[in-house]
């Protein structure tokens, strides 16, 4: 991690949100590090309480993007203060669930299946999907969106890559992109509810975040590319948009 002494990174604490955190504090480009309390990662803010609005309006955010699919959305709509931040939806529909039900029903799932499951979705994140999170940076980048916050259901998969392909443009090592994508295996708290009859070991698979899903997703979308840079300007953050970024973002 990080050379500073707080350990990141740093969660807000809400009762039905477990696993929202602030992206900020990392170690980034120029010896600088990352703004807090500019861009958010979360999960589902459905579960919000009425003890949590108070904290969650002390953000002082201004845009919500909702990554999940519009049924994930419909089921489970966000419960928001009012007047709350404008809700921008850049559904990426899941493709996990359908096919979990069908080896489900085989009685023979198992970890594994699982995870061959999660990397089709990686890679989807990286290649079919990445005009969505080109869209994601976008609205990052535009200072009048911040503070910003983004989140799909569990704040784990889609949301995971999303802030991993966020602070590659900052300049943040690969180490710590990792170990910022698996603290939703300590903050989460699994409010995401699984089918019933769902084996423990499918379970622990699905609920966790996982190294090599994410490493295997950036070579994926690197690949093709000479750089991180060019990569990075394929989305949209050309040298003078990402300089303007980084000169917001960092500190």
């Amino acid at each position: 991690m990080t050379g500073s002494a707080e350990v990141l990174p740093r969660r807000v604490q809400l009762q039905g949100c477990t696993n929202m955190r602030d992206i900020g504090g990392y170690a980034a480009h120029g010896g600088r590090r990352v703004r807090f309390g500019q861009v958010y990662r979360a999960p589902s803010l459905s579960g919000l309480t009425d003890e949590d609005l108070p904290r969650f309006v002390t953000l002082g955010l201004r845009t919500i993007v909702d990554l999940r699919g519009v049924h994930e959305s419909a089921k489970a709509p966000s419960r928001l203060p009012s007047p709350g931040p404008e809700v921008v939806a850049l559904p990426i529909e899941p493709t996990v669930g359908a096919s979990l039900r069908d080896i489900l029903a085989t009685g023979r799932a198992t970890g594994e299946d699982v995870l061959t499951l999660l990397g089709r979705a990686y890679a989807a994140y990286a290649s079919e999907k990445l005009p969505i999170y080109r869209r994601l940076l976008a609205l990052v980048a535009d200072p009048a969106r911040r503070p910003l916050a983004f989140h799909c259901s569990a704040g784990k998969d889609r949301t995971g890559f999303g802030t991993a392909l966020l602070l590659m443009a900052l300049g943040v090592a690969r180490d710590d992109i990792v170990e910022d994508y698996l603290a939703t295996n300590r903050f989460w708290r699994r409010e995401h509810a699984l089918p019933e009859g769902t084996p423990p070991e499918v379970a622990e698979a699905l609920t966790r975040a996982h190294r090599p899903l994410l490493e295997g997703a950036i070579e994926i979308a690197l690949t093709g590319h000479d750089s991180e840079e060019a990569f990075l300007a394929s989305l949209g953050l050309d040298a003078a948009r990402l300089a303007a970024l980084r000169d917001q973002m960092l500190e």
